[in-house]
């Protein structure tokens, strides 16, 4: 009450000052313009008589004057003529009994021979008096006066005080409604809500954080204040979560446990995680600066870990704002809300990103990783792009461990086949692990590469390689024994080169357990509302576009899965969140057209007016809108023609916390090894995909919440959280002598 009392009471003096300011002002121009036309009726007035009055006066004829004088004497307009000595000859009735002895304006008019006027008081009210002097053979007869009534000029200077002080009076008063709403709604209300939900976090009762309120209004002690609580609200979920599990003797890793555990195994050394995707980036949007979360596995996978672990995430900085919203060594926190690490980007330039990136990472070795009859291109200016590049971030990564002992790094996916290498030769004593996101081919496929030796000793600059499967480990060994000269231990699954020893193994990469955040809370509803369809059954597809996702094969399996059951036309709509990427290469922009016109023929050929089987939404989604399409739909499709994992699945079924939703699965990701309950398909087969769907809408409710409480168990007890654990346990278990032994 007291916040509010000061500013009502800062308004009102704020008010008055600005009203008393222009008021001042007002009163003085409305003083001066009265005045002047004081001034300019009584000259006229004044110097239209002299000529009549002045001959008259020097004859001597008083009657005379006093003639001239009734027929111009008005009411509040006075006049006087006096003689050369300032004596009082004629005035006009109204006048004369007012007039003072003498007027110091008719004495100095005789005087100095001068017109003498100015605003003064006869009678003891305001006057104007004009004196101009009268004479004879150019010397001085007498003085006529004007007097002309002035009264009007405080009258006006009252009305204009009345009126600012009524203006300010209704200003200060609406001035200050507002802004007790304002305080109430902006200040006090959002104020009390944080209050109240510390007061029942302390009590115990989890309940959601409520909106942090504005920043820019309370500055950083209320964004502080927000995030401490926020804080304090995830410490204790997760502190009661771990009690939980205790209590049931489960042994599930969780964000807090694998805090416990990094810190535990790694001390105050920093965890260093190198990818191409950042998790975060900034472009601009019509003239303002979005935050957008790449659609990427990869992101979705490691953000929870960077969350839980802390450290700094080293990434390509891709957003055309990202430059504005970092430090000059393009670091900075986050969440930006809650900073748990540090991502610091990497700057390229448009022919770096497009020789490394575009060229040799996405034209070469991802076709050439993913059996999906796509030619690799090899270009030797794009290989010269990637080992720069790689250069690059190894300086970064160089940069960031400076100082540290034993430093723990791990290397995200293809792009950076060299980085372990160049870590290693600069920093021996560094842990190294290079995780491959992607399948490996069999050794036939992989002497494709034209550099395959220079790619394969960079890898093994690591102290541990990550594979999803043990099938793709199995692969990179014979790849390796095959190409370079090194000793394969298969017993232990490690490569010895020299004195260097690099451990290959599967760890089988998942998804947090459950939503990151506080999930949206979009009903079903409102989400048909949005699409503005009314249907029975929901399905939904979200990849980026990619040859390697089957989208085109999936479309053609719903219309035959339309053709065949004609009875579910204008029951089931299928939305496809397809984001865009890699849009520079003619591959992708080719697959674009593709995937537009099978739609296209689809909906042609089935729509009615009031339904059409596919909805396509063709652009970014941030994680908070996919996760309503996932919570409710009937059944969603992931067929891919070959994938390392796909993440889409297990985001999928993280989120069913309903046990509701049958899952769709290509049998050619890594994701079919672990989701048995999954409705397991061929994806090239047509008509299998679509009795798939078939069976995904008819499926009895006890079977499909049966399935998915399955799968919900797997992918609760083998979530990101346990992966991080396990290879970060098996890279801290390296020994500290080899290292010893790599700096001698």
């Amino acid at each position: 009450m007291k916040f509010t009392l000061r500013l009502v009471v800062a308004i009102w003096v704020s008010v008055l000052v600005v009203i008393a300011g222009f008021a001042v002002l007002q009163v003085r121009e409305e003083r001066a313009r009265l005045v002047t036309d004081l001034e300019r009726r009584a000259v006229l007035l004044g110097e239209g008589l002299k000529e009549a009055i002045e001959p008259v006066v020097g004859r001597g004829s008083a009657t005379a004057v006093e003639r001239i004088l009734k027929k111009f004497g008005r009411p509040r307009r006075g006049i006087a003529v006096y003689d050369r000595f300032a004596t009082l000859l004629v005035a006009t009735p109204d006048l004369k009994p007012v007039l003072p002895p003498s007027l110091p304006e008719v004495t100095e008019a005789i005087g100095d021979g001068a017109v003498r006027q100015r605003l003064t008081s006869v009678g003891g009210r305001p006057a104007y008096v004009y004196a101009t002097p009268l004479f004879r053979d150019d010397k001085p007869a007498g003085v006529l006066a004007v007097v002309l009534d002035a009264a009007h000029v405080d009258d006006a200077e009252w009305a204009v005080g009345r009126q600012n002080a009524i203006r300010f009076l209704l200003l200060a008063l609406v001035v200050s409604l507002i802004t007790l709403v304002i305080v109430r709604t902006t200040v006090i209300q959002p104020m009390a809500k944080l209050s109240e939900w510390t007061q029942a976090l302390r009590r115990g009762t989890p309940l959601p954080p409520p909106e942090a309120p504005d920043a820019r209004l309370f500055g950083p002690l209320a964004h502080e204040v927000s995030s401490l609580a926020k804080s304090y609200y995830h410490a204790q979920s997760a502190a009661e979560q771990e009690a939980a599990l205790r209590l049931l003797g489960d042994t599930v890793w969780t964000e807090e446990r694998l805090k416990q555990f990094v810190r535990l195994r790694a001390g105050e050394r920093p965890l260093v995680v190198v990818s191409n995707r950042e998790p975060l980036s900034h472009v601009r949007r019509n003239g303002r600066i979005e935050r957008h979360t790449p659609a990427s596995g990869l992101v979705t996978a490691m953000e929870p870990v960077m969350r839980a672990c802390g450290g700094v995430w080293v990434a390509h900085g891709s957003g055309d704002a990202d430059r504005q919203m970092a430090d000059a060594r393009g670091r900075l926190g986050l969440p930006e809300d809650d900073p748990r690490y540090t991502l610091r980007r990497v700057w390229l330039t448009p022919e770096e990103e497009a020789g490394y990136y575009y060229g040799f990472a996405n034209e070469g070795l991802w076709p050439l990783c993913h059996i999906v009859h796509t030619r690799p291109v090899f270009r030797p200016e794009d290989w010269d792009h990637y080992v720069g590049v790689n250069r690059k971030f190894a300086a970064a990564v160089l940069e960031e461990v400076e100082g540290t002992e034993a430093p723990l790094v791990l290397v995200q996916d293809y792009h950076f086949a060299m980085l372990p290498g160049l870590v290693k030769a600069e920093r021996p004593d560094a842990r190294v692990a290079i995780f491959w996101h992607i399948p490996w081919p069999n050794f036939e496929a992989f002497g494709i590469c034209p550099w395959q030796r220079e790619l394969l000793l960079g890898m093994l600059g690591a102290d541990l390689i990550g594979f999803h499967t043990q099938y793709h480990c199995n692969n990179f060994l014979e790849t390796v024994e095959r190409t370079i000269e090194a000793r394969i231990d298969w017993e232990h699954f490690s490569v010895l080169r020299g004195e260097h020893e690099t451990v290959v193994k599967p760890f089988p990469i998942s998804v947090a357990p459950e939503f990151v955040d506080e999930p949206p809370r979009t009903s079903r509803e409102e989400l048909l509302r949005e699409l503005g369809v009314s249907v029975e059954f929901l399905g939904v597809g979200v990849e980026r576009i990619d040859y390697t996702k089957g989208l085109p094969e999936r479309f053609r399996a719903l219309h035959w899965f339309f053709e065949r059951y004609p009875e579910y036309r204008e029951r089931v709509v299928f939305v496809q969140l397809a984001a865009p990427s890699r849009s520079t290469i003619p591959r992708y922009q080719e697959l674009q057209r593709e995937v537009e016109d099978t739609i296209r023929e689809v909906n042609q050929a089935l729509q009615t007016r009031s339904w059409r089987p596919i909805i396509y939404l063709n652009r970014h989604h941030e994680h908070r809108e996919i996760w309503a399409y996932y919570r409710h739909a009937d059944f969603c499709m992931v067929t891919s023609l070959h994938d390392g994992m796909n993440l889409v699945a297990k985001e999928f079924v993280s989120v069913r916390d309903d046990d509701g939703g049958v899952l769709i699965l290509s049998r050619f990701t890594g994701a079919a090894r672990e989701l048995r309950d999954a409705v397991l398909v061929n994806p090239y087969d047509i008509a299998e995909t679509a009795e798939a769907i078939r069976a995904a809408v008819e499926m009895a409710p006890e079977e499909r919440a049966a399935r998915m409480a399955r799968m919900r168990r797997t992918v609760r007890e083998h979530n990101i959280y346990q992966w991080a654990g396990l290879l970060l346990s098996e890279l801290t278990r390296i020994p500290m002598e080899v290292a010893e032994a790599k700096d001698a």
